[in-house]
């Protein structure tokens, strides 16, 4: 890798990375002032960082790694003044974080805690996912069981649904973090015709420190392209039928373990 972090045509580990080819028929400006788009795990990383892609130049983004906290310092040329980047990944509230954090332009994208554990359930009973609780796929328990895994999280091997929002989100509120619902940037993204949209997404450019340009529904719908996502709903090969809708049962239990989140994230 160079010293920069970039590389320019591949993904980390070694898949080929289309969006090089994609972004490259876009005239992209500059990016003055870096920017790092962070995310609660599983609340739609990957759209906003192929959407942005499309907007800032391949020789300014940052491909080190996605940065969490275990791996921070060891990219901390992601956010530095000069050259700028934009960067991604999910970085929990901790005075490291913020302290990196200092000088950069900072989206924080959320998601509705209900359709967070499907997506988080999903991922974790997936070909795709390989970690410390491969022993629950492939039907070993039950969509129910599983989903309330997500929920409480296992005992010393993944965290619960409150510690993850409690730490990658509530803590960022109030902050000068720009939080984002994944719901309203994909619904922007499938409505990019409507007035709606385009309010959206200029606010969004703006955030980022990056002007408008004239061809934005073009470039949102290049990198929004679900084809172009490993993570995407219909590109994981899951052995368990993960329903649509989060069952009631597990609603009362997100309810019960995290009162009053939703209501803080703008839900309910």
């Amino acid at each position: 890798m160079a010293d920069n972090g970039v590389i320019p045509s591949f993904i980390k580990g070694g898949e080929t990375d289309t969006l090089v080819d994609v972004g490259a028929t876009f005239d992209r400006a500059p990016l003055r002032q870096p920017l790092f788009l962070n995310s609660v795990p599983k609340s739609g990383t990957h759209l906003i960082r192929n959407i942005m892609r499309m907007f800032v130049p391949e020789a300014q983004q940052y491909h080190g790694d996605y940065i969490q906290a275990p791996n921070l310092r060891l990219h901390m040329a992601a956010f530095r003044a000069q050259p700028p980047f934009v960067s991604w990944g999910h970085l929990l509230f901790d005075d490291y974080s913020v302290l990196a954090l200092q000088q950069v332009r900072h989206i924080l994208l959320v998601r509705d805690p209900y359709d967070w554990v499907l997506a988080r359930a999903r991922f974790f009973l997936s070909d795709e996912f390989n970690g410390n609780l491969n022993n629950i796929k492939g039907g070993a328990v039950s969509m129910e069981e599983a989903l309330n895994m997500m929920i409480l999280g296992v005992h010393q091997k993944q965290p619960s649904l409150l510690d993850v929002y409690t730490h990658n989100a509530v803590a960022w509120s109030g902050t000068k973090a720009i939080i984002i619902r994944y719901e309203d940037l994909a619904a922007a993204a499938n409505d990019l015709q409507s007035r709606a949209a385009e309010r959206f997404f200029t606010q969004l450019l703006d955030n980022c420190g990056v002007e408008t340009p004239p061809d934005w529904r073009a470039r949102v719908e290049a990198g929004a392209d679900r084809r172009l996502s490993r993570t995407a709903r219909e590109n994981l090969n899951i052995g368990v039928e993960i329903p649509d809708v989060l069952p009631d049962a597990q609603k009362r239990l997100v309810d019960f373990c995290a009162p009053g989140l939703r209501t803080l994230l703008g839900y309910s």
